[in-house]
């Protein structure tokens, strides 16, 4: 099992406009659609990579914990499906309807926004403030496939409660570790390998 890591993208980056479909309501979810939100959690993850299947029940319950506290959450699948095809969006539907996800799983087809985000792994987490910009990049939690640290999402959850609370976020981070996000040949991103 390859392991790759996130590309740890600046604190303070500007949060990359995008519009995608939501694989379960087919509905384009935006940047703008969280305008009201205190913080905003961007997440890379597909439905066939170990990594991602370790921590998916705990991905659902963060949906389910933060779902009224003002904390927009968005999944975003980029990997290229003619390679991988558990990875296609009627399948992403089923995967998101089975964890019941409270949050939009959207399919990004031309990779663009994966790129703009300097996504590299699966899961890869983004999180930013009410003004869009970062303030949390890394892991979940320790946890990894066989490591036996219990997969309890401490990290970002952490960095959820300060964000939501206005409080500041360590700088001191640790990034994801997940398989790397199949990009179509010919359109790795420059930070890939």
């Amino acid at each position: 099992m390859a392991r790759t890591a996130s590309t740890m993208l600046d604190l303070g980056t500007a949060a990359p406009a995008f519009q995608l479909p939501d694989v379960v309501t087919r509905q384009f979810v935006s940047l703008a659609s969280f305008d009201n939100c205190t913080a905003l959690l961007v997440m890379f993850i597909c439905a066939h990579c170990p990594f991602v299947k370790h921590v998916e029940q705990e991905l659902a319950r963060l949906g389910q914990d933060y779902q009224d506290r003002n904390l927009g959450i968005v999944a975003i699948s980029a990997n290229d499906v003619s390679t991988h095809p558990d990875d296609a969006p009627d399948k992403l539907a089923v995967m998101a309807k089975q964890l019941g996800f409270t949050f939009p799983l959207c399919y990004d087809e031309t990779q663009e926004v994966a790129k703009a985000y300097t996504a590299a792994c699966t899961p890869d987490f983004f999180l930013f403030d009410r003004d869009r910009h970062l303030i949390y990049r890394g892991q979940l939690d320790d946890s990894r496939p066989g490591n036996d640290q219990p997969v309890n999402g401490k990290d970002l959850r952490a960095a959820i409660n300060a964000a939501l609370a206005g409080e500041v976020i360590p700088s001191d981070q640790k990034p994801s570790i997940g398989c790397n996000i199949k990009w179509k040949v010919g359109n790795e991103p420059p930070y890939y390998g």
